[in-house]
């Protein structure tokens, strides 16, 4: 199994010619692919999905899946794109892909914000992605990405948050809102928290880990 990581909080699972596109949004390239058996969204902001998004995919992949939270469907509804609900405790098999899905809610971005649904996954029980949270699977991660920047994200908060998941390995996503000074501040926080027990991948978009 290998993931690609794209621009900001976009990510590829391939598993032998089986691919899961994770939150492909609008800061992210235009995501161009075949073999594509399921798209996950962890929830409805448009930095993680985009009707054109989809739209672009489905149409190289209509037999894809598109998998998220109610609030996604929601957003989703006058598109005509239809969305398998899931919530905390789901489970669904696409293809290779064995998925389960972990918390409810976006972390808070401020008291005049409303907060909306959010579900991590974790993928093949080796990778988790928590979305726009600090959702904790209760089971050990081997791979974690980590989200490294966001109107919602305190580094302090960030890191106590690796350091309770203590994965094996983790890489940076979600970090477009950051300069590239900023980034390679969070990055730095991140390694502390997540070394020496584990090891830091930082991935630039386009690039790939072996899981």
């Amino acid at each position: 199994m290998e993931v690609t990581k794209l621009e900001h909080a976009c990510q590829i699972v391939t598993d032998g010619e089986a691919r899961l596109v994770i939150d492909p949004g609008n800061f992210t390239r235009p995501v161009d692919t075949t073999g594509v058996v399921a798209v996950v969204v962890t929830h409805e902001h448009p930095d993680h999905v985009t009707p054109e998004q989809l739209r672009g995919i489905l149409a190289n992949n209509p037999e894809a899946v598109v998998i998220g939270p109610a609030g996604v469907a929601a957003a989703l509804a006058e598109t005509g794109i239809p969305v398998d609900v899931v919530t905390e405790g789901d489970h669904r098999t696409v293809g290779p892909f064995d998925l389960t899905f972990h918390g409810t809610r976006h972390n808070v971005i401020h008291s005049s914000v409303p907060v909306i649904d959010n579900t991590g996954v974790f993928v093949n029980g080796r990778l988790f992605y928590p979305g726009d949270s600090y959702t904790e699977p209760g089971v050990p991660v081997e791979v974690l990405a980590a989200p490294v920047g966001a109107p919602w994200l305190k580094v302090a908060e960030m890191m106590d948050y690796v350091a309770a998941i203590a994965p094996r390995r983790a890489y940076p996503v979600h970090e477009a809102t950051l300069s590239e000074i900023g980034y390679g501040m969070h990055t730095g926080r991140l390694r502390e928290a997540v070394e020496p027990a584990g090891r830091l991948e930082v991935l630039s978009p386009g690039e790939s880990l072996t899981i």
